[in-house]
């Protein structure tokens, strides 16, 4: 029977987070680091970036990547030309730096006066020097190990910002730090969650402007609501905080924007699961109109039928919320998908432009969310019904879930044959999107934004106890998305043959017709970020390991190198002493981290084959660092010792693991090649599993206890399952049995 992508499809599905980790937080020999817990250091002599600096960074200094997006109008386009489609077959490394980690690394680089800053994972922060590679200084906000259990994709960080002689980072625990740009010591540190009894993390990069840093947190599907805090640049008093979802409307609300948007909430208890609505992402200052522009996650639970059974937009919920910047007060919002069911975040990049539409010249907010739909948006001040401040919406991806959005009322059309909460169904776009973080670009002279698009569905299938009994309880330790994963497998198994094939693509899409100008098909869905030029080309890496530059014309490739590794991280481009230089980060796993080892068609990525190597990679023209080969890793599965032939404590098991490990360890416990395979495991790890799980003996690397959750019983099971896999899967490749159903799926329990 064909299986083909099942493991990549389920590759954000499953539940809670880690059996074990990878490898522990290393640290560089030889580098000095910098964790000093005492505040007032000095405000620094560099990376005195400033508003004004920003704003005019493309006369003033094209060369430097001052802001997350480049600018406040985060284009990710830059007007370097020295690498072009003439030169760019000149293009070689210059230098590389091995950043110590085998996970995911996300960051964009800020460069500026010739230094490099940036993170890598666990949210270790690195000066670098932007020439020659040299570190200045490393920062370790030391993030508990047991702290990885509370994020949803990994341990992963987008980026600092640099203001005003400042470092700004938010750890994956929850702090936003302040360190000085010269030396790295510590100004200031504020916690920013609000209920330390619910997993909140932080995950993105926090944003500067009008003299505050702004900064929202990541959990949504562990159940917490979610908001934004404006914290003072120089003190780290906060400013303002502005909360996207409604609290319990028992206790009041914390103003008029809450209460507004506690009239579309209908029924249920959404507080008690906390609601979501999570800035984990995008931000976006305006200095147009002095607007702060947030990118609102999905809701908590995923599905509507439990958090707001009444029905209702579920306010802000998929949302682009529109702040005053000085006082963190509503100016204005269009949601994206109102009444979000499907994990469709709006948290995917803005960008700000001016473009002619129909003929007028409009200041416009573009994104391409999650849900499918390219939305151009009118970003002007004043009261406008959806309708209006739509000015065009065109699908740039496989779309099921809505034929289409109304432009009367800027609302999209949902297909009603899709609806899940009775029969299971495969959706387009599943909960990775159709464009998840990973950045786009946008060229307004060439009328194009460049996105890094994908078509990977899910089968949506609601909780079983929620169809039981309408009713569906909180789970405090573990994901609370309304949709059924312990059974997860046996439900793909049986809709297989439905299955729609995913695939990756970069597009050049015109946002105001709709139309592809070219599109390049990848053969995995789970890529990285694009950075355009004026030199004519468009940069990108991919889950094949090879970062390549495209012809920003037609999409043709005219350089490419292989790096052996997967990436997500976006390149930049910047330039020094008259020498323009691309960078990347290498490393995959994310949201995508634990999607398996994938069956054809798509292929099998780099951080598989070889490893996730996390190494910084810069590039100059004639550029000849040499990059080693790495060696295929060892996937021989051992023999299973002391394997049960229960068939009801294996069915058992699995839906355990589907339930708390394989967001982690991977569907059918196939790694992705970041996390420890669980189906190789040694004789010692073995010996130890349930220790390893309950009484979190290797909590410091990662792997937490998971007491709170699993009973003794639950574990044993779980251990068994994986052999169970192990031990099939070991047959299929020495041919001694053929690939099918597993032999439990019809099990009792």
């Amino acid at each position: 029977m064909n299986r083909n992508l099942l493991f990549a499809l389920l590759a954000l599905v499953a539940v809670s987070v880690v059996v074990m980790v990878s490898t522990e937080k290393t640290e560089n020999p030889g580098i000095a680091e910098s964790n000093i817990e005492t505040q007032g250091s000095t405000i620094s002599s560099v990376g005195l970036i400033t508003d004004d600096r920003i704003i005019n960074l493309e006369k003033n200094e094209p060369g430097n990547w001052l802001s997350h997006g480049r600018t406040y109008e985060e284009k990710r386009f830059s007007p370097l030309t020295e690498i072009n489609k003439e030169t760019v077959s000149q293009l070689g490394l210059a230098w590389q730096k091995d950043m110590g980690t085998n996970r995911a690394q996300e960051s964009t680089p800020i460069v500026v006066d010739d230094i490099m800053y940036l993170t890598s994972s666990w949210s270790i922060v690195y000066a670098i020097d932007a020439k020659t590679g040299e570190t200045l200084w490393r920062y370790d906000p030391e993030v508990p190990g047991e702290h990885a259990r509370k994020a949803c994709c990994d341990v992963v960080n987008r980026g600092v910002a640099v203001y005003e002689g400042m470092v700004y980072v938010g750890s994956l625990d929850g702090r936003l730090i302040a360190l000085n740009a010269e030396s790295g010591d510590v100004v200031w540190e504020k916690d920013t969650i609000i209920d330390r009894t619910r997993f909140y993390t932080i995950t993105g990069a926090p944003r500067a402007a009008k003299g505050k840093v702004f900064i929202g947190n990541g959990g949504a599907e562990f159940g917490v609501r979610g908001y934004v805090t404006a914290y003072n640049a120089k003190t780290g008093d906060e400013e303002w905080r502005f909360f996207t979802v409604p609290g319990d409307p028992s206790l009041g609300f914390e103003d008029p924007a809450m209460e507004m948007a506690a009239k579309t909430w209908k029924g249920g208890n959404y507080w008690e699961f906390g609601g979501g609505g999570t800035v984990w992402n995008s931000i976006v200052y305006d200095p147009d109109f002095d607007n702060v522009y947030l990118g609102v996650g999905n809701g908590s639970p995923w599905t509507r039928a439990v958090r707001s059974p009444g029905g209702g937009d579920n306010l802000f919920l998929s949302s682009i919320v529109a702040l005053d910047a000085d006082s963190g007060e509503l100016k204005w919002h269009y949601q994206t998908t109102p009444g979000d069911n499907w994990d469709f975040t709006a948290v995917q990049d803005m960008a700000l432009a001016e473009m002619e539409i129909d003929g007028v010249m409009k200041k416009v907010l573009l994104q391409a969310p999650k849900n499918g739909f390219f939305y151009v948006i009118d970003r002007s001040d004043g009261d406008m019904t959806p309708g209006e401040r739509l000015l065009k919406a065109h699908s740039f991806a496989s779309v099921t879930w809505a034929t289409h959005v109304d432009m009367e009322t800027g609302r999209p059309v949902q297909n009603p044959d899709l609806d899940y909460t009775g029969q299971a169904q495969w959706i387009l776009p599943g909960p990775l999107g159709a464009h998840n973080w990973q950045a786009m670009s946008v060229d307004v002279d060439a009328g194009v934004v460049y996105i890094p698009a994908q078509d990977n569905p899910l089968i949506y299938g609601m909780n079983e106890e929620w169809k039981k009994t309408g009713v569906l309880k909180r789970d405090p330790g573990g994901w609370n998305t309304g949709l059924e994963f312990g059974r997860l497998v046996q439900l793909l198994l049986d809709n297989i043959a439905d299955q729609p094939t995913p695939k990756g693509y970069l597009k050049a899409f015109d946002p105001l017709t709709g139309e592809d100008k070219w599109v390049v098909e990848i053969p995995h869905y789970w890529n990285g970020g694009v950075v355009s030029s004026a030199g004519g080309l468009v940069f990108q890496g991919d889950a094949l390991g090879m970062l390549k530059a495209y012809d920003k014309d037609n999409g043709e490739v005219l350089w490419e190198f292989n790096t052996y590794t997967s990436m997500l991280a976006p390149p930049i481009t910047y330039e020094i002493d008259g020498t323009q230089y691309v960078s990347i980060l290498t490393g995959s796993g994310g949201g995508d981290m634990f999607g398996g080892e994938p069956l054809p068609p798509v292929a099998e990525h780099a951080s598989l084959t070889y490893n996730n190597f996390g190494k910084l990679l810069v590039f100059k023209l004639g550029g000849k660092e040499e990059l080693p080969i790495p060696e295929v890793r060892d996937r021989t599965i051992p023999v299973q010792k002391n394997l049960t032939t229960d068939i009801n404590i294996i069915a058992a098991g699995e839906r355990s693991y589907n339930e708390y490990c394989a967001v982690c360890h991977g569907v059918l416990s196939k790694s992705a090649g970041a996390i420890p395979d669980l189906r190789r495991m040694n004789d010692g790890v073995n010996e130890n599993f349930n220790k390893i799980v309950l009484e979190g003996i290797l909590a410091n690397n990662g792997m937490s206890s998971f007491s709170d959750v699993l009973s003794e019983e639950q574990v044993t099971n779980i251990h068994q399952y994986v052999k169970a896999r192990a031990e099939e899967d070991r047959l299929q490749a020495a041919g001694e049995v053929e690939m099918g159903r597993l032999t439990w799926q019809d099990g009792a329990g």
